[in-house]
């Protein structure tokens, strides 16, 4: 197994587990098992979703799938889009938990790094 490929495995075990974990957390928060405060809406059901694209992509990044650098792309840049919409949510005074703006923050390190972790793996076959 060469770099790229192990790369791409720890890239997709990584987005799996972070995929895994959005959907369980997002999922009690929708289904009111869990009182998260100032829920802003619109950014928990994207991410409750997103985890589902995130679980996809970590098995098309390890499987080495060519796919799966666009999807962690896609789902990259739907976050900052989110993140940006949440972002004018604050600005124009409405409710939110500081611990959205550490999570969606997060959220963009990662895929910003699984997609570049990508990009680097299939652009050197």
């Amino acid at each position: 197994m060469n770099r790229q490929s192990n790369a791409l495995r720890i890239a997709g075990g990584a987005a799996i587990i972070f995929g895994l974990l959005t959907v369980v957390s997002g999922g009690a928060t929708l289904l009111d098992g869990l009182d998260m405060g100032a829920v802003v809406y619109f950014v928990l059901l994207f991410n409750a979703l997103a985890g589902l694209a995130y679980i996809v992509a970590g098995f098309g990044l390890w499987q080495g799938r060519r796919w799966a650098f666009a999807l962690s792309l896609l789902i990259f840049l739907a976050t900052v889009l989110v993140f940006a919409g949440f972002g004018l949510h604050v600005a124009q005074g409405g409710a939110y938990e500081m611990r959205t703006v550490f999570a969606m923050a997060l959220r963009c390190a990662v895929w910003g790094a699984l997609t570049l972790v990508a990009r680097k793996a299939y652009a050197n076959p």
